[in-house]
């Protein structure tokens, strides 16, 4: 028997932010609304964030309009409940 963890690939934790600027775009990002960031290293690298917008599309926009928030679990679940709500519809 091995004493060496296993090392399981899980995915990382949603990470979710709230919108603190909306120049631009107020049609687009309400202002301080959560948001969940999708995952996209090369927007990350260019200092933009990609999300799922009031259309129902992920665009990117500059990260300094997000602020990045901690949530308690049962608020995570509840958004990403409607979240998947809203991309099966």
């Amino acid at each position: 028997m091995s004493t060496r963890k296993r090392s399981t690939r899980r995915r990382p934790a949603p990470r979710f932010v709230v919108c603190i600027e909306n120049v631009g775009y107020p049609a687009s990002l309400e202002l301080h609304k959560i948001y969940r960031i999708v995952a996209d290293a090369d927007a990350a690298r260019d200092g933009d964030v990609r999300i799922v917008d009031e259309s129902g599309e992920d665009y990117l926009y500059p990260a300094e309009w997000f602020a990045a928030v901690e949530l308690p679990r049962r608020v995570r679940r509840s958004l990403l409940r409607r979240s998947a709500q809203l991309q099966s519809a």
